[in-house]
């Protein structure tokens, strides 16, 4: 337990899930009267959040963890307490492997971790967090867990099942939220499509959409994490004719190639995914999409790769991540092995990045000359950045506008004139 002036800070690794945990515990600890500080430098004790999600991740969560009980040997820190996905899955071998860190937590354990400084969790005050983000941006998770059996994913091993969090909590999450300052709200889970089904008997994100969009203060809602399979016809239409949820959508595909999202167990096929990409653009005008593709995959073979290089340039996603296939233990892709070379691994993504970066190129060059309503973000150098409907926090590209433009306002709306553009970013000017 923290005593008088004693600080504890918190350490986010990995996606936008993790940092909704940490925000949450964050508040459960201030609620408790710990204090807080964003400087592990400051602390008497540190809470790593950490991420297990993919080779790289678990690098480093477990570098992090080091470096923290470096501290502690030095008697810089006096506590490491380590918590999230690593925790939740490699428990037993991390407690063997680096005894140094006092206690190990699973995913939400909140209630454990506010115990061990002698607090007790306010169950009706869980929705409310401290927010890291900028607070006119904010994360809304939707749900935890998966049910789906994708080969190569370790989620389900360390969020369990799928369950979605009740509408009406939701709601009023939102709500405090948007009196916080929010003004954009980003919808996330392990997949967002199957929000509601196991509550309601059906998905049911088309109704959160719609119940989020009555919240006063809130003017952007963004999806992120669709899943391909059984896209819901209705969150289509609101897409398409709700003011307030952006024409954006992040929808992981993996592949295009048959056999590999046959062997990935994706439960979607190229013909299937190509007509759901068909609809949203004939029936969403101006969409945005956003998708990330796996390379490497054990049984992915140059005729599939080619066959995904073509997809991307036929199809011009507006935006594109590529990750390395990562062989993950007690998945049940680790049968296949990792045949493909990091090298290999590597080139391929590169060719990837490469085509998608004169996709975007053209596409970003055909905005010039038109205006964008734009969400200030913040200053850098001499520049304002600020982000479209287009351009989701963190991961997609930012509208500069030069500082001598305009005086402008942090977490506000503005109309921007686009004036020049490069691969990812735009450049502009304020119009309104």
């Amino acid at each position: 337990m923290t005593k008088g002036n004693e600080k504890v800070s918190v350490i986010t690794l990995g996606c936008s899930k993790n940092i909704v945990d940490s925000e949450r515990l964050m508040n459960q600890l201030k609620l408790n009267k710990i204090n807080l500080t964003d400087d592990p430098g400051e602390a008497g004790t540190v809470i790593i959040n950490t991420c297990g999600f993919i080779e790289a991740a678990k690098r480093e969560s477990i570098d992090t963890i080091l470096k923290a009980v470096k501290l502690k040997k030095q008697g810089k820190l006096k506590k490491v307490i380590v918590a999230g996905c690593l925790s939740e899955r490699y428990k037993t071998e991390l407690e063997k492997e680096i005894p140094e860190v006092d206690v190990f937590f699973g995913t939400e354990k909140y209630e454990d971790i506010v115990k061990e400084f002698g607090g007790e969790l306010k169950y009706e005050l869980l929705g409310e967090r401290v927010l890291s983000s900028p607070s006119h941006t904010a994360y809304l998770k939707i749900s935890e867990g998966c049910d789906h059996p994708c080969s190569f994913c370790a989620i389900p091993l360390m969020r369990g099942k799928h369950h979605s969090i009740p509408l009406e909590d939701l709601i009023k999450e939102a709500e405090f939220l948007a009196k916080s300052g929010a003004k954009e709200i980003v919808l996330i889970a392990q997949d967002t499509t199957d929000y509601g089904k196991d509550l309601y008997d059906k998905p049911s994100l088309a109704l959160l959409l719609n119940k989020l969009s009555e919240i006063e203060g809130i003017e952007w809602i963004r999806l992120m994490y669709a899943y391909p399979s059984n896209f819901p016809d209705d969150v289509v239409n609101v897409i398409a004719s709700n003011p307030k949820v952006c024409k954006y959508l992040d929808i992981p595909l993996q592949h295009i190639s048959d056999d590999v999202l046959r062997s990935m167990r994706r439960g979607v096929t190229s013909g299937r995914t190509r007509n759901l990409i068909k609809k949203l653009r004939e029936q969403i005008p101006d969409l945005t999409i956003r998708t990330t593709f796996i390379v490497g995959y054990p049984n992915e073979s140059e005729k599939d790769f080619d066959k995904l290089c073509r997809f991307v340039e036929e199809v011009e996603f507006d935006r594109i991540g590529v990750f390395t296939f990562s062989v993950e233990e007690n998945t049940s892709s680790f049968i296949l092995g990792d045949p493909v070379t990091e090298e290999e691994k590597e080139r391929r993504k590169g060719v990837l990045m490469n085509m998608q970066k004169e996709i975007s190129l053209k596409k970003n060059a055909s905005y010039v000359g038109k205006k964008l309503k734009v969400l200030a973000e913040s200053v850098e150098g001499d520049f304002y950045i600020a982000r479209s409907y287009r351009d989701a926090p963190e991961v997609d590209g930012e509208i500069l506008i030069p500082i001598k433009n305009k005086k402008i306002k942090i977490g506000k709306f503005y109309t921007a004139e686009i004036t020049g553009y490069e691969e990812y970013d735009l450049y502009g000017k304020v119009v309104s």
